[in-house]
């Protein structure tokens, strides 16, 4: 584990300590009666990820601005760096969880214009993708959501595609958003 690693984590475990906090069987079952209530208002779980979503983000915008002044953090200077601060202090600070980070393997991005190598026997013109040289999203893994603690999603729910935690997409977007960032899900219950 890295110095600034460490740091992050020692940073996330002192909020923690200081910071109110809320019964998590409360939370936990308020959060599952919420998504229970848009299903049956919304009936359709592309409606219903939208709105978790939608409140994520109204959520994480004003978040941000807690999570700052509790911190007095400073704004990353790298993207790992940004994980680690969202993984370690962030989540470590509102839900007493630390997600393990990852990085997908390097994103490509089109080339402006096709790359052309010229020889003196003959010219050669590529239009392949040029690899970033770092990484441009990181990957959350959960060992445990608090938010799913007493979940337990129908059949008919995973398959229709509901994403039960999608709320915490929504927070993470809105809050990068306000600091210049991006998110998505990959996967959840």
């Amino acid at each position: 584990m890295s110095s600034g690693s460490k740091q992050y984590k020692a940073i996330g475990e002192d909020v923690w300590k200081r910071t109110d906090k809320v019964n998590a069987e409360l939370f936990t079952l308020t959060y599952g009666a919420l998504v229970v209530q848009l299903i049956k208002d919304y009936e359709d779980y592309a409606q219903v990820n939208k709105q978790l979503e939608k409140m994520g983000y109204n959520i994480g915008t004003r978040l941000i601005e807690d999570f700052l002044a509790r911190t007095g953090l400073q704004r990353c200077s790298t993207f790992g760096e940004t994980a680690e601060v969202v993984s370690k202090v962030a989540f470590k600070t509102f839900l007493n969880i630390t997600p393990t980070i990852s990085f997908p393997a390097p994103s490509t991005i089109p080339p402006a214009a096709p790359l052309t190598t010229t020889t003196t026997t003959q010219q050669q013109t590529s239009s392949s993708a040029i690899p970033l040289p770092f990484p441009s999203e990181f990957i959350l893994v959960f060992d445990e959501n608090p938010l799913s603690e007493f979940a337990e999603l129908p059949r008919d729910a995973r398959e229709g595609g509901l994403w039960f935690s999608n709320v915490l997409c929504g927070v993470i977007r809105g809050s990068l958003e306000m600091v210049s960032g991006f998110h998505f899900f990959l996967s959840d219950l």
